[in-house]
């Protein structure tokens, strides 16, 4: 039973769990799928407090001046359909915590199965990786390999200047200034000069077809940056384009790394061998759905 006072003047106090369920009712009422969950992040993000802090005070009453109304604009927020990771402005990946805006996508746990094949690859290679994350967004890939492949350097690319200030934070963020960078730089232009050559490129492009945009769920419609969003017409477009641009910045033997959308890996795979890379393989998501693919390049 949570506790709930009354002061002479008429105001009532609540405590930080009255203020929490009643969070959790009007998420669950909009018919939030993770209603609990959701409103304990955005709970605990208005209070400034740790999960474990605020688990220990949640039958305390509440003292900080505008906490409720934060709570309840973060609430009004989700309920209009604005993403959570958006409201509280990080979201995790692959165990780190990372920054995030509407600047750049949310990053999704598909997505770590492209770290998986990378890590699964260059653990072993002790002799150093540099690896180029093109559309890079919110850095989450590339940070993510360079804090679980030793000896590797990355290079963070994306076109977007509001996205390479979200890299930059999430680099600092997570302690690996040491061994990431970041550079302004188009994938559907091609590599600039001395850029160096690589021993893996990795992408997960835009990869929608420009059609199937206005079908999105509003969540990603209406909330996440477009021009990540849009592949062109037939959704290939960037694969087409990194695929023949980017090549020449591959070492020997060099290896690219897509993450693809559902029915899109065959066409990936097409591209791969029109462009000369070989060994060609797919790997699945937990929900079996060919998410990645992978080819080396025999210069």
């Amino acid at each position: 039973m949570s506790k709930q006072r009354t002061s002479f003047g008429g105001i009532t106090i609540n405590t930080y769990n009255d203020i929490f369920l009643t969070a959790r009712k009007k998420l669950r009422d909009a018919d939030i799928e993770a209603y609990d969950m959701e409103s304990r992040l955005i709970v605990i993000t208005a209070s400034g407090k740790t999960k474990e802090q605020f688990m220990r005070d949640r039958h305390l009453y509440v003292t900080e001046v505008g906490f409720e109304n934060d709570v309840e604009a973060m609430v009004r927020r989700r309920v209009a359909g604005e993403p959570i990771a958006y409201i509280l402005s990080e979201w995790e990946f692959y165990g780190m915590p990372l920054t995030v805006s509407r600047d750049v996508l949310i990053p999704r746990v598909d997505t770590e199965v492209l770290v998986d094949v990378v890590v699964a690859l260059y653990k072993d290679n002790l002799n150093g990786t540099r690896v180029l994350d093109m559309c890079a967004g919110s850095g989450c890939i590339g940070l993510a390999i360079a804090a679980n492949v030793p000896f590797c350097r990355v290079l963070l690319a994306d076109k977007s200047q509001e996205a390479l200030k979200i890299c930059r934070a999430n680099t600092i963020r997570n302690n690996l200034t040491r061994s990431v960078t970041s550079i302004e730089l188009d994938a559907l232009e091609g590599p600039p000069m001395l850029m160096g050559l690589f021993d893996l490129i990795v992408c997960n492009p835009p990869y929608i077809p420009t059609g199937d945009i206005p079908g999105l769920d509003v969540s990603v419609r209406d909330f996440e940056p477009r021009e990540a969003l849009d592949g062109g017409e037939d959704g290939l477009q960037f694969y087409r384009g990194v695929s023949s641009k980017w090549k020449s910045v591959l070492k020997d033997d060099g290896r690219i790394v897509f993450e693809c959308g559902v029915g899109q890996a065959e066409g990936v795979r097409a591209i791969l061998e029109e462009n000369g890379f070989t060994d060609i393989a797919t790997y699945k998501d937990s929900l079996n759905i060919d998410r990645v693919v992978t080819g080396i390049l025999n210069n």
